[in-house]
């Protein structure tokens, strides 16, 4: 099967207007559905712009979006409630023998020098680091878009470190 040029004008009248691959092999006649998607593709005709799966999705998605929003300012209190808290334990220094499941795993140092040790703080429930560490190691979604909060938190921070 070869095309024609008139066989190509119908091919971009019909895709042009939202016509299925199917529906424009079957209008042509002689060539199969691959064979329109193939020909549209070399051509460079657009993608179908829009499908039947994506608008009847299209109030899940915003739902969903919604939902994300919640999480987002769920989130954001947590760890805002974590940086209101104040009294955190006295560090703990332990090898990494004497390490357990409720002990903060956060590194001093570095592991080549003899002062190295962790943290040894009681750590969170479902973490491996203290309080104190759960703030340097997990950091909310937009942290860097809040400016005010950037500047604040390592200073408290930089004072119960060396008040610790």
């Amino acid at each position: 099967m070869s095309w024609t040029d008139e066989k190509v004008a119908k091919l971009k009248e019909l895709w042009g207007k939202g016509s299925t691959a199917s529906q424009i092999a079957e209008i042509i006649g002689g060539i199969s559905r691959n064979a329109v998607i193939g020909k549209a593709h070399r051509l460079n005709l657009s993608a179908k712009i829009k499908t039947r799966a994506a608008t009847s999705n299209q109030n899940f998605e915003n739902s969903l979006e919604e939902k994300n929003i919640k999480n987002r300012k769920g989130r954001k209190s947590k760890f805002k409630s974590l940086i209101i808290e104040k009294d955190f334990e006295p560090e703990n220094p332990k090898q990494l023998e004497e390490l357990d499941e409720s002990s903060c795993k956060w590194p001093i140092g570095h592991p080549d020098e003899k002062s190295f040790y962790f943290c040894g703080r009681s750590s969170l429930k479902d973490f491996s680091y203290c309080k104190l560490h759960l703030l340097y190691a997990y950091q909310p979604k937009g942290k860097k878009e809040e400016a005010t909060d950037k500047e604040e938190v390592p200073d408290f921070i930089e004072k119960k470190i060396q008040t610790a």
